[in-house]
């Protein structure tokens, strides 16, 4: 009795830990497009949408589960089991009219689509997705000249709710990323260089600071944040040919948004 109580401690040991093991790693792999965004479940893996491709790793980065996915899916969400996907099959960053915009579902195991759900309010891109305290938020496309940013907010049915106005000014193609953790929304965007916005719980805008958070940010325990970083593979040509990626972690700076922890 004494051994299986002490065996049924570490494994549940193990389990804490693995739940708490996320570290910066490197993502297995090369991928014809660039990473545009992570998640994790909680539980020691991280999921990373490649555009048109959607991959499922340990806490490691060694490659579990991989699917092709339609261009262009963007930031993603876990929730309650299954991985949560914001896409557009049409333009980004234009008028209303030329987007197409979808959160396609999918199994958190074994990546296998469950569902999709159009999201016609986005009409400037889908482009990424939080989850948080029953509702989703899923963020997008900004045309140039558009001084604000808009979050889309919806039920768990992905019933419109409400679109909320976030107060930051122009961001180059609005915002890429989001990411909720306590009490604070975070948003990569791209531009140069990179901007990282954080609004409070009710979506008023309160900071905004130098930082890449562009391709994915992923909350874990701790008050710390995944940081995806994507680099090209540059052929002879000088061209694109292939994209690695790799996490690192970032902890709260209140003079810098977020700062990353040296290795």
């Amino acid at each position: 009795m004494r051994l299986i109580l002490f065996v049924s401690l570490l494994l549940s040991l193990h389990g804490l830990r693995a739940a708490d093991d996320f570290h910066a790693t490197a993502c297995e792999g090369s991928y014809p497009r660039h990473l545009q965004g992570i998640c994790t479940d909680g539980k020691g893996c991280i999921y990373w949408c490649w555009t048109d491709a959607l991959v499922k790793t340990d806490a490691s980065g060694r490659v579990l589960k991989k699917v092709p996915v339609a261009n262009h899916h963007g930031d993603l969400c876990y929730h309650d089991g299954r991985v949560y996907v914001a896409t557009n099959l049409g333009k980004f960053n234009q008028p209303a009219g030329a987007a197409d915009s979808w959160v396609y579902v999918y199994d958190a195991d074994t990546l296998a689509e469950l569902a999709k759900h159009p999201l016609p309010e986005l009409v400037h891109g889908a482009g990424g997705m939080e989850h948080h305290d029953g509702k989703f938020i899923v963020i997008g496309g900004l045309p140039p000249g558009v001084n604000e940013n808009y979050l889309y907010e919806y039920d768990e049915g992905f019933h419109f709710q409400k679109r909320h106005v976030l107060a930051s000014g122009y961001t180059l193609m609005g915002i890429q990323t989001v990411a909720y953790a306590n009490g604070s929304w975070w948003f990569g965007c791209y531009g140069k260089p990179a901007v990282l916005l954080r609004a409070d719980e009710k979506f008023q805008f309160t900071g905004k600071w130098d930082f890449n958070a562009s391709v994915g940010i992923a909350p874990i325990s701790g008050g710390r944040f995944l940081i995806a970083q994507n680099t090209a593979i540059k052929g002879d040509d000088g061209k694109t040919k292939a994209n690695e990626a790799r996490v690192v972690i970032a902890r709260v700076d209140e003079k810098a948004g977020l700062v990353i922890d040296k290795p």
